[in-house]
């Protein structure tokens, strides 16, 4: 059964760090020239303009009830590659952003648990319940779903992000074929990752985010507790 501190630290972490990752890519594609994103109003940090129902709520809770790693998504922020100057290389940087955007968080969570353990020994920590979960739970989980959710969007399937890497080097005459392919990748991908765990009890995308998002917070979170 899953415990309230556990709940409520895990939406914590998981808002903040879908809002940042989206608004990210608005801001690069804006600051690229595109102004699609901030015409939309998706140039916030308010969760209700990015939140999508399955992929920010239902999704995360099911991966949660399931025992899985916590990740998920948000509502893609529109842009268009027209606007750049080199339309490849700008959807490259609007791809990299939002990962990079997990990564600064998770290694921002890092920093203020390992100064909190060099501050304050757990002991004293733990006389208050407020700032002993603030420390044990909340700041290893925060790091620890920005990694989920930067490796997650890194992975080479459409619209993920890391996509936009596999186009960049992708010949053009091979782009509109791969762009159609984009319409139906994502939900087929987003049904295995639900299903293949639950039917064959073999789960890649866990095994995958434990080599790369777990080795990470390994070594970010060395120097504290």
């Amino acid at each position: 059964m899953i415990s309230i501190p556990y709940l409520v630290c895990s939406i914590l972490s998981f808002i903040p760090a879908i809002v940042c990752h989206e608004a990210c890519h608005g801001f690069a594609a804006y600051k690229l020239g595109d102004p699609t994103a901030k015409r939309a109003g998706r140039l916030s940090f308010n969760p209700l303009k990015h939140i999508d129902p399955f992929g920010t709520v239902i999704m995360p809770l099911l991966l949660m009830a399931m025992n899985m790693p916590v990740f998920g998504y948000a509502k893609p922020v529109p842009y268009n590659p027209a606007y750049f100057k080199d339309p490849r290389k700008g959807d490259l940087i609007v791809g990299l952003a939002g990962p990079a955007a997990n990564l600064v968080l998770a290694i921002a969570g890092a920093v203020v648990f390992t100064a909190v353990s060099f501050a304050l020994p757990v002991n004293v920590l733990a006389q208050n319940d407020f700032f002993y979960y603030f420390y044990a739970m909340f700041l290893p989980m925060f790091s620890l779903i920005n990694l989920y959710l930067m490796f997650f969007n890194l992975l080479p399937i459409p619209p993920l992000d890391g996509s936009s890497i596999f186009a960049f080097f992708l010949p053009k005459k091979y782009l509109p074929a791969y762009y159609k392919v984009q319409r139906y990748a994502f939900p087929i991908f987003m049904i295995a990752v639900i299903l293949v765990p639950y039917v064959l009890h073999f789960n890649p995308i866990g095994i995958y985010l434990d080599v790369t998002a777990g080795t990470v917070f390994d070594v970010l979170f060395a120097f504290g507790g």
